[in-house]
Formats: C-alpha cells, sequence, structure tokens
C-alpha cells in the first residue's frame, strides 16, 4: 500500500475521476500531478472506485477506501451476495481460508462474534485490513498465509468459509473441485476436525451433479442469481448430515426475491407431462434453470412443458411464477412465409431447444430488438418448430 494514496487531495482527485469520462489509458501515460504517487497507482484506484459503484456501493461511498488490482476486484463477491452468504452462517467463530479483499468477512462478522481473515498475498491482506478498519469491523482477525496452514493449528471452529480459485492451467466451460486451489476435496478430512460446519462457494460454470459426487455430507446447495444471471453456487456441507441435499435456488431482484427449492433425488423421480401452448407461457429464471429442476417446477405449479428439452411451461391458468410470464397471443410454425405475412417488425427474442440464434432471427425476419411484443422459437412437443408469440404478464 502506498499511504500516500489516502490523503486528502489525492482521496478528492480519484472521486472526481471516477465520477468522469476520464480514459484510464490516458491517465496511465500522463505524469501524475502528486509527487510520491505515479499514474499507474491512481489508475487502479479510480478503476476500483468506479467497479465498486454497482458492486460494492458501502465501499464506495466511504472515504480512504483502498482498492486492489482490478482482477481482485473482478473475484470478489458483489455486495448482494455476500449479504445473502452471511444469512447463512451463526456462531462464534469462522474462518476465511481465501480471505481475498475481504468482502464476505465484512458481512460474516455481521453475524458473527468473531471472523478470521486469511490471505497468503501480503499486500492484499493489508489493503483487507486497512479497509475493515476504516469501515469500523472490528471484530476481523487477518493473517497473512496459506488458509490451510492456519487452519491446521488452530482450535475448532463453527464455521469454515473458501471461496476456491481456479488453477491457470484450468481451461475449458467445465471444471472440477480438484482443479481448484486450495483443493477441498482432498483436504474434507482436515475441514470436518476443525468444524462441523463448510461453507464453501464457486463459480456457476461448476456443474451440480458433478460437486455433489465429489464433496460430502452435503446439506444444501444455494443457486444465487442476481437480475437472472447467476453468480454463485454456495455449498453447505454438515459433519453429521447424511440426508437428502436440498436445493435452493434465489434469484435477487430489485423488489423481491425469487426463491424455489427442491431435494436434488426427487428431481429424478418427477416426470412432467407434454403438451402444446395453452393461455400462458412460463419462463423459468436462470437460477432454476441452473438448478436443472426441470421436473419438479413442472410439478411443484403443475404446468405442462412444452419439450423435453425446451424447458419452457404452459398452463391455461395466470400464476405467481419464479421467472418471467407471458400470456400467449397465438402459436405458429416456423416457416419464413408465415412469419413474414404477421408483420412484426419489432419484438423481444428468445431461443429455447432451437438451432438458430437470436442474431440470425433477426437478420432473417428483420425485426428489431424492444417493444411490448415477445418471440419465443422453440421446438413443441411433436418436435416441430414453432415460434410463440405472447405479451408479458405484470401482475397475477
Amino acid at each position: 500500500m502506498n499511504p500516500l494514496l489516502l490523503h486528502k487531495e489525492v482521496q478528492r482527485f480519484i472521486t472526481e475521476k471516477s465520477e468522469s469520462t476520464l480514459d484510464i489509458s490516458t491517465l496511465i501515460l500522463s505524469k501524475s500531478p502528486f509527487e510520491g504517487v505515479s499514474s499507474k497507482e491512481l489508475a487502479q484506484q479510480i478503476q476500483g472506485k468506479r467497479k465498486a459503484k454497482k458492486k460494492l456501493p458501502t465501499w464506495y461511498t466511504k472515504n480512504k477506501i483502498y482498492y486492489p488490482p482490478t482482477l481482485n476486484l473482478e473475484q470478489t463477491s458483489s455486495e448482494v451476495t455476500a449479504l445473502y452468504k452471511s444469512k447463512l452462517v451463526s456462531g462464534a467463530s469462522l474462518i476465511d481460508l481465501t480471505g481475498g479483499f475481504g468482502i464476505d468477512d465484512y458481512f460474516f462478522a455481521k453475524q458473527m462474534e468473531t471472523v478470521i481473515h486469511c490471505e497468503l498475498n501480503a499486500s492484499l491482506s493489508e489493503i483487507a485490513l486497512h479497509n475493515f478498519e476504516i469501515l469500523e469491523q472490528k471484530n476481523i482477525q487477518t493473517i497473512i498465509g496459506d488458509g490451510l496452514d492456519i487452519l491446521k493449528d488452530h482450535n475448532t471452529l463453527d464455521w469454515i468459509y473458501i471461496d476456491p480459485s481456479r488453477r491457470h492451467d484450468s481451461k475449458g466451460k467445465v471444471f472440477f473441485l480438484e482443479d481448484c486451489l486450495p483443493d477441498v476435496p482432498s483436504n474434507l478430512n482436515l475441514l470436518f476436525r476443525k468444524s462441523n460446519n463448510v461453507l464453501i462457494k464457486t463459480s456457476p460454470l461448476l456443474d451440480i451433479q458433478m460437486g455433489s459426487k465429489t464433496l460430502q455430507n452435503i446439506k444444501e446447495i444455494h443457486v444465487v442469481a442476481v437480475e437472472n444471471e447467476v453468480k454463485e453456487l454456495i455449498w453447505i456441507l454438515d459433519r453429521i448430515y447424511t440426508g437428502d441435499i436440498k436445493i435452493i435456488t434465489t434469484n435477487i431482484q430489485k423488489t423481491i426475491h425469487q426463491t424455489f427449492s427442491f431435494f436434488l433425488k426427487d428431481e429424478a423421480k418427477q416426470s412432467a407431462s407434454f403438451g402444446f401452448p395453452m393461455t400462458y407461457l412460463y419462463e423459468p429464471n436462470a437460477a432454476i434453470l441452473k438448478s436443472g429442476s426441470f421436473q419438479s417446477i413442472a410439478t411443484a405449479f403443475e404446468l405442462t412443458k412444452l419439450h423435453k428439452n425446451s424447458h419452457l411451461y404452459t398452463s391455461d391458468h395466470k400464476i405467481d411464477f419464479p421467472g418471467r410470464r407471458f400470456e400467449i397471443m397465438d402459436t405458429y410454425p416456423y416457416q419464413k412465409k408465415i412469419l413474414s405475412k404477421i408483420g412484426i417488425t419489432k419484438a423481444n427474442i428468445t431461443i429455447r431447444n432451437f438451432p438458430e440464434s437470436v442474431a440470425t432471427l433477426r437478420k432473417k425476419f428483420k425485426i428489431k430488438d424492444g417493444g411490448d411484443h415477445y418471440l419465443f422459437f422453440t421446438t413443441d412437443c411433436d418436435n416441430k418448430r414453432k415460434v410463440i408469440l405472447c405479451k408479458k404478464c405484470f401482475s397475477t
């Protein structure tokens, strides 16, 4: 850390430039207006503050917050998801083996008596400690070092939290927990010797079925989306739990949280009915789609599925539903001649189990984005390609 960055006039400069349209590359190539502070250091703070405005509003509005490199900010939890995780823990003590910038620990500290923040990167640990002091969160202890080594020398705790990172040589859309640091599956015995409760955050890229086979004593898996974009998978492990795994999906929106829960073993036993579009169309939110709850959601809401792989649902009744709801205006076969006659030049397009992209369809049918019409290009239960014209339902 460079303490000169915390001086009043430097902080004023950082705040002003973060709220301006200043090009960061231009700043880096310019001479710094402050002795002892480089243009690169100023750029890092300005970039950090800009990113924090939406992702970390508590940090953004506080004076003298010190921001780490952009990569560390990109990897950290948002305030919204950190707050969600904090509601899952309680008790006297929690240790975070992969502390990072410390967003999660700040919120854990609101629920726990003591939080231990472990971080290998000495600079990042120093930054986190400074910010905890600025935020006046006094029950967090920061320790520089490998979280697993620190854990080995520690007494038992109420909770262990881990946010494993993928190794740089791990590539592809699907990855294994064994590909991450720390390697959680190989250290489960150590974790359960030190605590009955383990909370693990993973990327939504991790396959739920694959992860559930790799880990042990899984009590719950939380699929957390923000504004219909899946951000995190949260795994709760309980050393003495031997029951069924409960999946809890949450889509955090501005005014409400859409939630839906089911047991993983029950999904395989459920069997949705299939049929043609009725009066209303239902599209599950992203958290439900990630969870794989394609049968359970149909059973729970008494809905009919359009096709095994389409993941669109229909009924003659308008219901509260954790996703988008539409009133069906008409259904058409996927034929250019017929669609051209409809005369729709502007619409919101969604594809589900359909071979062409949205961009291709817009170009083919000359349909601009937006408006009040919604077009779903999909495949029905007879394996025929269909286009469903809808309008959105805003109230039950």
